[in-house]
């Protein structure tokens, strides 16, 4: 009688481990890892930063103040601008639009990237027009792409948003269309075709799990790539406009002042150095995570 609510109760632990779901389990593996920790603590702590900027420094980015080009120092950590301005408060609030840029445009890039490149699935047609219009946008570079882009919607956060949405799209279409065509010759999927499975219960029962590792390393490659796209833009002038800060811009502004205040860029240089890192530190460790699979 005493050994049956020992052995359920031993098995408990383990019947929760069993359902976690392996996809999930593989990429929480990641975040153990030193490059996982390292990686995830340093963004955690700048999107706390970013989003807790209105608390922290209610007075605003755009408070300006009579001591101009001042260097770094125990009240202006990064010193002030131009205009009296605290450097480290504005690029405190300038990691909000790098943060908001490619936490929403990336994720959205890589599930329309997918779709598109699994539309080989409907039809052959369709899915090798697809990837000639892919093949387009792979021509253009992401600073040339977005300078079309501001050219036709003029500069400012959404233009940057489609730059980064629309320069996504290649990868994870090829790596979509890629599994589909692999896939697609397996004897269980010839097999479960003849048994009349439909394609949309492949594509979602065997297809989307093959290409899911993948494309979720390229988006966090994507990632990085985005910062560096916010920064190249907005450097010469096609990104956010002033006053509204982010590190691209604030990297702008310093570049014109640099002889006077050669510490002005040094700031937003880390930030966005420490910000490429810490996403890169991610992908990397996601990548090491699913090659062990």
């Amino acid at each position: 009688m005493t050994d049956i609510p020992l052995s359920a109760s031993g098995a408990t632990p383990v019947a929760k481990r069993r359902r976690l779901n392996p996809t999930a389990a593989r990429y929480l593996s990641a975040f153990r890892t030193p490059k996982g920790v390292i990686g995830l603590s340093i963004l955690t702590l700048m999107m706390l930063a970013a989003l807790l900027a209105p608390v922290l420094f209610p007075g605003g980015y755009d408070q300006q103040g009579s001591n101009t080009f001042a260097g770094p120092s125990g009240q202006h950590l990064f010193g002030t601008d131009e205009f009296g301005r605290d450097i480290f408060v504005r690029s405190v609030y300038g990691l909000r639009v790098d943060l908001s840029l490619i936490l929403t445009a990336v994720p959205l890039s890589m599930a329309i990237g997918t779709l598109l490149g699994l539309c080989g699935a409907m039809a052959e047609w369709l899915g090798a027009g697809v990837q000639r219009l892919l093949d387009v946008i792979i021509g253009f570079p992401g600073l040339i792409l977005g300078v079309c882009l501001v050219a036709i919607l003029g500069p400012g956060w959404f233009a940057l948003f489609l730059t980064i949405l629309i320069g996504g799209l290649p990868s994870a279409g090829r790596l979509a269309r890629g599994a589909w065509l692999t896939q697609q010759g397996r004897e269980y999927v010839l097999a479960a075709r003849v048994l009349g499975v439909s394609r949309r219960h492949l594509l979602v029962r065997h297809v989307l799990p093959n290409a899911l590792d993948a494309i979720v390393v390229n988006g966090a490659v994507w990632m990085v790539i985005g910062v560096y796209i916010e920064a190249g833009l907005s450097i010469v002038g096609l990104g956010v406009q002033p006053p509204t800060p982010s590190l691209g811009v604030l990297l702008n502004n310093g570049l014109r002042f640099v002889s006077q205040s050669p510490t002005y860029i040094i700031g937003p240089a880390a930030l966005l150095l420490l910000l490429a890192v810490g996403v890169g530190l991610m992908s990397d460790a996601l990548n090491e995570a699913v090659n062990r699979r």
